[in-house]
């Protein structure tokens, strides 16, 4: 009996790491959310790396659908709190697309930002910490960021608008 057991428990260990987003997806995915959030909320460099390593922790403890809007999801909210700017952060909230990246579909999840965008249609360069960041700073009780200082953004130009 203690042998089935244990080779269930095992099992259940393996179906539930296999569910977990691969690392080349989510840092894909991460960065494709990331461009455009640094693009219609005009983060600065430090941000859109704080941005980005928020993003990638998410995708990467994603493991099933109500991960989503969960405790994880909750977390980069959190820690999005802490980088971006209160006129930043308030329309990230109001954007559906990066305030609730994720939509289910058919085919599994899907980026919902992809529906605004082009698949694949990117807009900035690779933030700093692109190849070198490889998760962990996704913690539960105190957030990784909320000590750090990040520079207000630019007021965004507009076409004829003088230096």
């Amino acid at each position: 009996m203690k042998a089935r057991i244990t080779l269930m428990a095992a099992m259940m260990t393996i179906v539930l790491s296999a569910a977990a987003m691969p690392f080349t997806e989510a840092r894909n995915k991460a960065m494709f959310l990331s461009d455009k959030m640094a693009y219609e909320l005009n983060l600065t460099g430090t941000q859109f790396d704080a941005v980005y390593e928020i993003n990638l922790d998410y995708m990467l403890n994603l493991e099933e659908e109500a991960d989503m809007q969960g405790f994880i999801w909750k977390i980069r909210n959190r820690d999005l709190g802490f980088v971006l700017s209160d006129a930043q952060y308030n329309q990230y909230h109001n954007s559906e697309w990066l305030y609730r990246p994720f939509t289910m579909s058919d085919e599994g999840w899907t980026l919902a930002v992809n529906e605004r965008y082009g698949e694949g249609m990117y807009l900035m360069q690779e933030p700093e910490v692109f190849l070198s960041y490889k998760g962990g700073h996704c913690q539960t009780d105190d957030s990784f960021y909320a000590d750090q200082q990040f520079e207000e953004p630019y007021p965004p130009k507009y076409l004829g608008q003088a230096d």
